[in-house]
């Protein structure tokens, strides 16, 4: 049964497809926007395919996978068909969730119309990964969807196509001005094309009603104040962090975004010391293209000994969001994650 398929593909099965949906359809993506939009797009025909029921569980190599494989064996009271989604965002199960959910492809293969339709969320999957025998029991027997990130040069094409959705369109520099206001996060330029139909009627759009909307509401994520700050952008760090606060943004969620970076470069300025192929470790980490040359920017301006220092300092962030007294650092926790973050930032580029 086994079919590859990207977004586009995946759209026109579920028309055709109606009533008899796959048994296991497999999400491979990095992009949260596309990742979410498929998963709605399956959602939304298996409920008209009559799966009235949903079980969502995440999973990693230390969970009880036991009650993966129980929640495809247990029957509904009411007879009820339903949809379990199992996220994997490590794309590591382990030895158990290997067998499981080779175990659960194979018995998909079998059961061609079964009261379960399960749906796998990994991330991108490195080749390694790709190979091994549970991800190839995934793409032998189940309905397999590739959700490539886009990249930058083809944002702004990625942008016309999705104004062309809802009936506008505008010239290529426009295009080219968007992508650099929302920073390459799909995101980002979601919600603007959204609220370009919202603010203007179908039809060509104007270069300056553009910019208009756009800068109304600037938008400052945590993936660009992540990139800032390894790029060694000091004053667009602080401006970002700026931004961040006053658009109300959960202070957990930045320092999820700062943090982890700082944890994950640790590890590879640890092993650089060490001698060890760093390239290889960071493809481990899902350290990728641009991300990649900015991640080696910061490394190559940071000495290795100031990373596990960061990572202490994070720590004690954290502690003071959760509303705990810091020796030595500074009681308003948005001030602190300031610090941190210029930490990265400003290292290097001291006279």
């Amino acid at each position: 049964m086994g079919q590859q398929l990207d977004a586009d593909r995946l759209a026109d099965h579920l028309q055709r497809a109606g009533q008899s949906l796959a048994p296991l359809y497999v999400l491979s993506g990095d992009e949260p926007l596309l990742v979410i939009e498929t998963t709605d797009a399956l959602r939304a025909a298996a409920r008209q395919a009559g799966y009235t029921d949903r079980t969502s569980m995440i999973m990693d190599a230390r969970s009880d996978w036991s009650a993966v494989f129980a929640a495809t064996q247990s029957v509904s009271l009411f007879g009820d068909r339903r949809i379990l989604e199992i996220k994997l965002p490590t794309g590591k199960p382990g030895k158990t969730g290997a067998d499981t959910l080779t175990k659960l492809a194979t018995q998909a293969a079998a059961q061609p119309d079964p009261d379960t339709m399960i749906v796998v969320a990994l991330p991108r999957l490195d080749k390694a990964t790709r190979d091994t025998k549970w991800a190839q029991a995934l793409a032998q027997n189940g309905i397999m969807v590739e959700l490539p990130a886009i990249e930058r040069g083809r944002l702004p094409a990625w942008i016309g196509a999705r104004l062309a959705r809802q009936n506008q369109r505008t010239d290529s520099t426009t295009l080219q001005w968007i992508a650099d206001k929302v920073e390459g996060n799909l995101l980002a330029a979601h919600q603007e094309i959204q609220k370009l139909a919202l603010l203007y009627p179908e039809g060509q759009l104007a270069a300056e009603d553009v910019e208009r909307a756009v800068l109304n509401v600037a938008r400052y994520d945590v993936f660009g104040l992540r990139d800032a700050m390894l790029a060694g952008d000091a004053s667009r760090t602080v401006r970002m962090l700026e931004g961040l606060r006053a658009e109300g943004e959960a202070l957990p969620l930045v320092l999820w975004a700062v943090g982890d970076e700082i944890r994950l470069l640790a590890r590879v300025a640890e092993a650089r010391a060490n001698g060890q192929d760093t390239g290889a470790l960071m493809r481990r980490l899902r350290i990728f293209g641009a991300h990649e040359k900015l991640a080696l920017q910061a490394l190559g301006r940071i000495p290795a000994k100031a990373w596990p220092v960061a990572v202490q300092h994070a720590h004690e962030v954290d502690r003071l969001i959760k509303g705990l007294t810091v020796p030595g650092r500074l009681s308003d926790p948005w001030e602190e994650m300031t610090r941190l973050a210029l930490r990265v930032a400003a290292a290097g580029r001291r006279a």
